[in-house]
């Protein structure tokens, strides 16, 4: 423990030049007296730390006493602290780990790229949860990430609709969607895909398990995710779009795909620009959603009973914003 805050005051004193006591102590979380000894401690041990006095003096160290990162430029430098994610990292219990590497990082850079870390801050921000929803990390996410790190198979507990499975994973990797995060890992001959919100417990085996070093997390995610889209949108319709609506539909879908597809599968436009495409859709009733996104920018034309539906929606606009009645 001590070992760990000791090196922590050096690399502060590496990554800031000159710090107070004050300054130390809240930084490490101890008091003033422990820094007071911590510097005794480093002296003693052949660190050069040195004590400036006077009002605008600290604890510094002596010039040279330093790593550097050699032959890291600026876009590098600022690419580091912009490819941390806290929130998920404390999510899965990395929070303290984060900090650290940070910090020695930051100790290492020269000090022309000091302000790495400032800058990339002030421009960027990545916000992983989705909108108008909490996302608490689900209560097992530690423990599988653990289990991830070391390569060990774990006993899982999960529900599966209104029962509960057993099943014993390999863990690969964890992928957090849009909030949601998803532990992907081999179970028997294959790989499967679990919500770790469904996971009601985790129990570690003795045993490790020897990694496919050829397996690609993202490649595998991205496949996955298009095949359980595409089983989803299992139904077509036909409609009419307009200009306004065909450029409306990329932002009216919930999936890329569904205006990917229709894009593909449009015919010529008419004397007004209308062209006839088919839609993907998950179901009538998602279907019918879409198309009222779209108002007077679509007309369905197959299947009947959704062109009447919507038709029927129509006559109700209509009585509703008639002014003669």
């Amino acid at each position: 423990m001590r070992a760990s805050r000791l090196i922590s005051l050096v690399l502060l004193l590496q990554s800031r030049e000159t710090m107070t006591a004050a300054e130390l102590a809240r930084e490490l979380e101890v008091s003033e007296r422990t820094v007071y000894r911590d510097v005794l401690a480093l002296s003693a041990a052949g660190v050069p730390v040195y004590a400036d006095q006077g009002r605008t003096g600290g604890y510094r160290l002596l010039g040279g006493y330093r790593t550097r990162l050699t032959g890291l430029t600026r876009d590098e430098a600022e690419a580091l602290f912009l490819a941390g994610l806290p929130g998920p990292a404390g999510d899965m219990g990395r929070t303290e780990a984060v900090a650290a590497a940070e910090l020695k990082i930051l100790a290492a850079l020269p000090p022309s790229l000091r302000d790495a870390p400032a800058r990339t801050g002030q421009r960027f921000h990545l916000d992983v949860p989705g909108w108008f929803r909490e996302s608490p990390p689900p209560p097992r996410l530690a423990e599988l990430a653990r289990a991830v790190w070391s390569d060990r198979v774990v006993e899982l507990r999960y529900r599966r609709g209104d029962r509960e499975v057993v099943r014993r994973v390999e863990p690969y990797g964890l992928v957090l969607k849009s909030g949601t995060w998803y532990l992907v890992g081999r179970v028997g001959a294959g790989m499967r895909t679990y919500r770790v919100d469904r996971v009601r417990d985790v129990t570690p085996v003795a045993e490790t398990f020897a990694r496919t070093e050829t397996f690609d997390l993202g490649g595998y995610w991205r496949e996955q995710a298009e095949a359980f889209l595409r089983t989803m949108l299992r139904e077509r319709i036909t409609v009419r779009l307009s200009p306004a609506g065909l450029r409306a539909l990329r932002w009216a879908a919930d999936a890329p795909l569904v205006y990917d597809e229709a894009l593909a599968a449009a015919g010529e436009p008419d004397g007004r620009g209308w062209v006839v495409t088919r839609l993907p859709v998950e179901s009538a009733d998602v279907a019918y959603d879409l198309v009222l996104r779209l108002g007077p920018e679509v007309e369905v034309l197959d299947p009947p009973e959704l062109r009447q539906r919507l038709a029927d929606a129509a006559r109700r606009l209509g009585e509703l914003y008639d002014d003669q009645r």
